[in-house]
Parts: structure tokens; sequence; C-alpha cells
């Protein structure tokens, strides 16, 4: 394919193809973790951040390719987790940015929207860090630049350019990050992005995304999210899907480009991907029997499936007729309760990850729960729908997991008309620390100093286990061995959970501390955690041991001391 400039709708098709592809190696991504433990998760984190941007963009057909990166950029910022998926927003919030105004992307818009993208992404990190994702984006949009001041080029040049330059910085990182070069991976954010323009090559190209080669392995397939509840307009009625298999001899790729050209003149929301195994096809249009006739002509049809899109809708307001009344009552006793009682002064909001440290905050008077932390972060919208959901004047968010505090900073960034205060807690325990030192009689301001340096004064261990054969830092760690882990370091390895909580206690307690805290997780019995706090309290004589349920996953223990 010599496509010359791009314009939205195959801008769509590059995102959807680079999510695609990014879907495809998220497990393999995931593995590219410093740490040998089982919570990596930058490619669920960016893969999530992409499917987002795809069903924002799923209904949209528009010729215009700055449009259609707004909207991407719209929706991986609603659902950007992690440092890596909101980093990944960023730089496509940058690249929209750097093309506003473009109908259709040449080589040099192309370039600009990178460099823009790559800018974006740093100014939203406080502190950026070389040998990460950040630098992988900044070197392809600098190279990107002075490659297309050269001489003229295509955007198909610029492409096969991003992903030599990409490839290239990409194995230079662990020279960057010593952390990277001792566990033998490359940065997993910088794989992400990488493997995310090679979906957008591969799609420009026109080549099949099966057949695209992103070099850290595979996995499942994305799967297209058709949502008609978040159909704004209804032009055509019936939603038509079906797989062609058998192919017809003399049916060749061309003849299944122009069968996808052909839906986009009769409907929206064309999806047309497969090979001569099978064509999975999917398109919304009020003549459904043409698109049915083409496809016999070039094989055996199965999974035939019409649904009247119209009818649905119809039911649909039916339904909401019959609700909004008793809706409407409420809101009106909601507004009533509202006039009688100003909004609250202090609210606080909570992301964590386990039954027991949630009951923890809710005693303690958190108004909200956000469902994640170490194994599952959640996304900017759930954090802003939190902090709208509180009803106070400042709301005291509180992350608990380094990987959160960049989506819950650009969550406070978001939020319209609330005073959004972002703790720095990087796990639950430092979370209940800084809880426990909120005053609702102080300024915000004093209590964001407060309860950041109560917050401080915890020092945590966690326990879990290995994932994979590693060194690091001279320690031979075998998959399956227990490791127990402190400020950022793996200090203990063995094969007894108890032997290595022991141990590891000893290393978080320091002289002046007054208290140790031993919270469980799902996995680890009561009795078990009781008889380690028993035997850490005579170990620690003058200090006082508490045991609570913590109910985290896949680490057995998270112990605190302060």
């Amino acid at each position: 394919m010599s496509q010359q400039a791009i314009d939205g709708l195959l801008l769509k098709e590059m995102i959807i193809a680079g999510a695609n592809l990014l879907e495809q190696n998220r497990e393999a991504i995931d593995a590219l973790n410093v740490f040998p433990v089982p919570d990596g998760d930058t490619g669920t984190n960016m893969s999530l951040t992409m499917k987002s941007t795809v069903k924002e963009i799923a209904a949209l057909d528009d010729p215009s390719a700055f449009k259609m990166a707004g909207m991407a950029a719209r929706g991986a910022l609603k659902g950007a987790r992690g440092n890596s998926g909101v980093i990944l927003s960023q730089i496509l919030r940058g690249f929209s940015r750097g093309i506003e105004g473009c109908e259709t992307i040449d080589a040099q818009a192309f370039a600009n929207g990178l460099r823009a993208g790559a800018d974006t992404a740093y100014k939203a990190v406080m502190k950026p860090k070389e040998g990460t994702i950040l630098t992988v984006i900044r070197v392809i949009a600098e190279d990107a630049q002075r490659y297309v001041a050269r001489k003229p080029r295509t955007v198909g040049d610029v492409l096969d350019k991003m992903i030599r330059s990409g490839e290239a910085i990409l194995e230079k990182t662990p020279d960057m990050l010593p952390a990277l070069k001792q566990a033998g991976v490359v940065d997993s954010g910088g794989q992400g992005l990488l493997t995310v323009f090679k979906g957008w090559r591969a799609a420009y190209n026109g080549e099949k995304i099966e057949e695209t080669a992103a070099g850290v392995g595979s996995a499942a397939t994305f799967e297209f999210e058709d949502d008609h509840d978040a159909l704004e307009e209804l032009t055509f009625k019936y939603c038509t899907e079906f797989v062609i298999q058998d192919m017809n001899e003399g049916v060749t790729e061309d003849d299944i480009n122009k069968f996808r050209t052909r839906l986009g003149r009769i409907g929206d929301c064309v999806v047309c991907v497969g090979d001569f195994e099978f064509v999975k096809v999917h398109v919304h249009t009020n003549d459904p029997g043409k698109a049915i006739q083409w496809a016999c002509a070039m094989g055996d049809l199965v999974n035939l499936k019409i649904d009247n899109m119209a009818e649905e809708r119809r039911e649909r307001m039916a339904k909401a007729e019959a609700e909004q009344k008793e809706a409407e009552k409420k809101r009106q006793e909601e507004e009533a309760a509202k006039a009688e009682t100003p909004g609250k002064e202090y609210g606080m909001v909570a992301v964590s990850l386990g039954e027991g440290f949630s009951s923890i905050f809710n005693d303690l008077g958190v108004d909200h729960i956000v469902e994640g932390g170490q194994t599952m972060n959640p996304s900017i919208e759930d954090i802003l729908d939190a902090v709208y959901g509180v009803g106070a004047r400042n709301v005291i968010v509180l992350p608990n997991n380094s990987n959160v505090i960049l989506a819950a900073s650009q969550a406070a960034e978001l939020a319209d008309g609330v005073n959004v205060l972002v703790l720095p807690t990087k796990n639950v325990a430092m979370g209940i620390g800084a809880v426990i030192a909120f005053n609702p009689e102080a300024s915000p301001e004093e209590n964001r100093e407060a309860m950041t340096a109560a917050a401080e004064q915890v020092k945590t261990g966690q326990i879990t286990f290995a994932v994979r054969d590693t060194v690091f830092e001279d320690k031979e760690i075998k998959e399956g061995d227990i490791i127990g882990i402190h400020n950022g370091r793996i200090e203990t390895v063995g094969q007894n959970v108890h032997d290595i909580a022991v141990d590891l206690v000893g290393h978080v307690v320091e002289e002046g501390d007054s208290l140790i805290t031993i919270y469980y997780g799902q996995d680890t019995s009561e009795e078990d955690a009781q008889s380690l706090g028993a035997e850490v309290a005579e170990l620690f004589g003058d200090l006082d041991v508490e045991v609570q349920y913590g109910g985290q996953p896949l680490y057995y223990y998270l112990i605190s001391a302060e």
C-alpha cells in the first residue's frame, strides 16, 4: 500500500491495530518486570488504556485525522491505568494537539505530533526518569523530526524510522537503569509503546496483525467492543455480524479490501478483519441484505446475527421513561437535602485492594474506596468519579501504590470545582498512617503536610513469591522462592514464609519505633499470622505488635513499623 497521508479512517485502523498488537503481547510485556514478583502489570495497564481508546472511537467514522486523534486521546485519558498507561495517554494527548487542524497527516505533521506527544508526557511526570518509556518516545520523536527535515519523506518512511529508532533506544535502556540491566530486561513501558507503533505501521502498510512480530511474545487477541448504548445518533438501523469462511476459489486479498470499502459506503462501525481462513465482519447498515449478498460471493457465511438497534433503543427508552419519574423524585430529594445541609469541608478517597484493608479505611472515616492497588491499578476515570462522589469541597486522595500516584495526580488536574490533594502514599500501610493524622479543623495545606509526614514515618516490607528464575543484587532466586521486599530491594530469599517474615521484620524495624503491624493476605491463615505475631512480639519485647487482616492477593504479608 503506497499511502502518502493518513486520514481519520486510516488513523482509526492504525489505533485499533496498535491496541490489537499490544493485547496480543500483553503478558510478555507484563513479564518484563525488574522484580520477579507476580504483579507485573505494565502490559495490562497499557492494554486497558488502549482498550478505552478504541471504545471511544469505535462508532466514529470521521475522515478528519485531528478529530479522530482528539477522540482517541480523550478515551485514553479516561481509561489510563498505572504510570505506563497514564504516560501513554499523555503521548496520545500531545500527538492530537501536535496535529491540530490537520484533516490528513503527512510526514511532517506526523513528526510534529510525535514531538508534541513526547513533550506532553515529560510535563506530566514530576521527576522524569531516563531509561523509561519517556526516553523511548523522546528519542523516536527527535529522530523523526530530524529525518523529515533532511529531505521529503512519506508517512511510511517515518513509521519505518520510528521502529528502527525505537528498537535501538529500547536496547539501550538497561544501560540507563542499572535495575533493568541486573534483571536482564528492557523497559517494559518502552516495549509497550514500541509494540503500539508496530501495530500502527502494520495497519498503514495493510499488513495482518497476526503476522506482525512485536518481539516480546504473544497472548490473547483484542476483541472489538460494540456498545450500542454509546451511539449518540442512530444513522443506521441494523447491527450485522457474521464470519466468512471456506473462501471461494479465486478470491484475493484485494477482494476483501474492496468488500471492506463497499461496507463503508452502506454503513458505519465497519470491522472487516481476518485472513483466508476466516474473515470477521461487523457493520451498522440499513441494508444488511447487500452486505450478506456481497459476502456470499466470497465464501460461506456462519455465525450470522442481525440486531435491530432501533428496536433496542425503543425498549431502552421505554424502560428509561418508566425509571425517570423515580429518578427525578430521588434527585429532587437529594437537592432538597443539599439545600438544607451544605457540602462538607473534607472528604477522603483511598485506593485499596483487600477486604480487610477496605474495612480498616472505612472504620477510619474514609468516604470512598476505589478498588485496586498492587495487582489492579484503577483508571483516571475511576478516581475522578470517586472524587466527585464524595461531595466535599476538599478531597484527600490516598493512591496507596506508587503506580497509582500519577493517575491520581491527573485526576486531580481534571477535577472541576473540587480541591483535590493527592498524598504520595506508596502502600496501604502508609495510607492508614496518613488517615490517622487527619485533622478536620486544620487547613488543606496543613493536613497535606501533617498527613504526608505521618505516612513517611511508616516503614514497610512485603512478602510474596518469585515468578521466574533470576539473579538480583547478587541473590540467586528460583521460581517459587519466597522473597521479602523492603525499600525497593529484595532483602531476603528462602523457602518458608514464616522464616522470611521474621527475617524481614528485622530489616523494617528501626530504632525509635514503637509499633509493628502485621497485615496478612488472603492466602495466609489467621492461625499462621497470629503465630508470626507472637514470635515477633517475643523478639521485639519493648514494641507493641498488632496482627490485622488485610486480605491482599498475592502478598502473604505486609509488615509496617512506626
